[in-house]
Formats: structure tokens, C-alpha cells, sequence
């Protein structure tokens, strides 16, 4: 599908939003998950699990066929707080990971409005409803298993003998070691900044979840080319890859407005506050 670059506005508002007035996800403690995982003290792996006693709704979805921005989002009337969610379209099986919104209840049409990415990996067309699941994610850390040391291989030849050297000639050694004193040093390689602190429990911005790791991309550079750093965070989750573009952190609440202020002017206007 071939995406205009004109941002589209979504129909109502999204309400849930942060200190500064942006949409942000509920920290640790606003919402308490029932998945949860005990602090583990080896090698941790991260992974999604779904969460649908924080949110989850199954009814009829619809892209009005109008080009977006922000990658894959969809939008429900009773959500508090933005949400990251996994949306399968329980009539042809597909399913995608973005971002949920709150949309205002008196708009016509289904409940749930999805932007034109989703609708893309969901394959749903323009005008068409169609019932979707749509249910919140939380990530949780596990413990990885070390892998256990390999014994070395028996190749059935027996080891060498130890071999005593023969004394150097003293000559050879001096010489030798003129030349590898005359080497020069490489200087050492100078250490690299520390990152910036922030006392901001979401000192990031991210202007979008994408299915599609050239959109992604494509944002990034954009980002770049306003004079922003952007991060690309790859995640996969039910053997579905997406990404996510984040522009941060931000050591104070000036900078940060700085940025989303900037994010914005480039068109992304849907971007909030998020801790990472």
C-alpha cells in the first residue's frame, strides 16, 4: 500500500495523557497485572504476555481508508490509559502488535478504529468492518538457563609433547626487541560518554510501533534529518517482529517538551511520553 505523507488527525480525541499533556503508557505502578515474575539472579530474557485484565475487547473494527501516521494503532471509546496491545483479526487469523488509544464515544461506526498500517498486516480493507481481539501486553523477565561448558572433543590423537625451546641467541633477542619497542602504540580508544541522567520516569518519546522495519526506517531518518537521535527497538512477539522508534531520553521536562515538540512538526502527531 503506498502511504501518503500528508499526517491524518485521528477522529476524536485521545485522551489519556501525562503530566505534560501527552499520551504516555501507565507506569509499573498505575495498574496492577496479574503476570508477574519473581526478580530473577541469573541471565534474564524479556518477553511479551498477554494481559487481559488490564484490557482486552472483541468487536468490530474499521479503517475509514485514509492514510496515517504513528505505524499500527487502534483506538477504543473505554480505554484510560495508552496501552501497548496485540490486535488479531479473528476472521482470517492475523494479528499485529501496536499501540491502543482512547477514542471519543460519540463518533459513528464501530467501536474500534485502526490506523491504515494495522489494517494493512490485518487485512482489512477500506470501509469493510471486521471483529477484532484486542488485548494488552506486559512484559516479564525470566531466568536463562547458562548454557552448560563443553568438554573438549576427543579426536583420538594423543597430545604433543612438551618441547623445551632452546636458549635464544642473545643477539636475535636484543634485535628483536629493539624492533617491537620502535612499533608504535595505538592511543586508546576514547571512552564513550556516559549517558545523560533523568530524574523523568518517562524521559522518552516514541513516535511509533511498526510492523514494517523500512517504515521504521524511514521515521528514524526522518528524525535524524530534524536533528533528533532516534533509537529503533526491535521486539518480537508470537513470532511477529515489529519496531518500535524512540527519540530520548530526556534529562528534564523543558527538553522534553523541547523534543515532542519537534517530533510533532515533523507530522507525528499522535508521539507520547513512554519510561523506555
Amino acid at each position: 500500500m503506498r502511504r501518503a505523507v500528508v499526517p491524518f488527525v485521528i477522529v476524536g480525541a485521545l485522551a489519556a495523557c501525562d503530566e505534560q499533556g501527552q499520551f504516555a503508557f501507565p507506569t509499573a505502578g498505575a495498574k496492577k497485572s496479574s503476570v508477574q515474575a519473581a526478580a530473577p539472579s541469573g541471565p534474564t530474557i524479556e518477553r511479551d504476555v498477554e494481559a487481559p485484565e488490564v484490557f482486552s475487547v472483541t468487536g468490530n473494527g474499521l479503517w475509514d481508508g485514509r492514510p496515517s501516521l504513528g505505524g499500527v494503532w487502534v483506538a477504543h471509546p473505554d480505554v484510560t490509559d495508552p496501552e501497548r496491545v496485540i490486535i488479531r483479526n479473528q476472521t482470517n487469523g492475523k494479528f499485529v502488535v501496536g499501540a491502543l488509544f482512547r477514542r471519543e464515544r460519540d463518533i459513528p461506526g464501530p467501536s474500534l478504529q485502526i490506523s491504515s498500517d494495522a489494517a494493512e498486516e490485518l487485512g482489512i480493507l477500506a470501509g469493510a468492518p471486521a471483529k477484532l481481539n484486542v488485548t494488552a501486553l506486559r512484559k516479564v523477565q525470566e531466568a536463562q538457563a547458562a548454557p552448560a561448558a563443553a568438554a573438549p572433543a576427543d579426536t583420538g590423537v594423543p597430545p604433543a609433547p612438551d618441547v623445551t625451546a632452546e636458549p635464544l641467541d642473545p643477539v636475535a633477542s636484543a634485535a628483536g626487541a629493539a624492533i617491537a619497542t620502535a612499533k608504535p602504540t595505538p592511543p586508546p580508544a576514547p571512552p564513550k560518554p556516559a549517558a545523560q541522567p533523568s530524574s523523568l520516569s518517562k524521559p522518552f518519546i516514541q513516535i511509533g510501533i511498526f510492523s514494517i522495519e523500512a517504515n521504521a526506517n524511514r521515521a528514524a531518518k526522518q528524525m535524524r534529518g530534524a536533528g533528533l537521535a532516534p533509537t529503533i527497538k526491535k521486539s518480537t512477539i508470537n513470532g511477529k517482529t515489529f519496531w518500535r522508534v524512540v527519540v530520548g531520553p530526556a534529562a528534564t521536562s523543558a527538553e522534553r517538551s523541547r523534543i515532542l515538540s519537534t517530533i510533532k512538526s515533523e507530522g507525528f502527531t499522535d508521539a507520547y511520553a513512554v519510561s523506555s
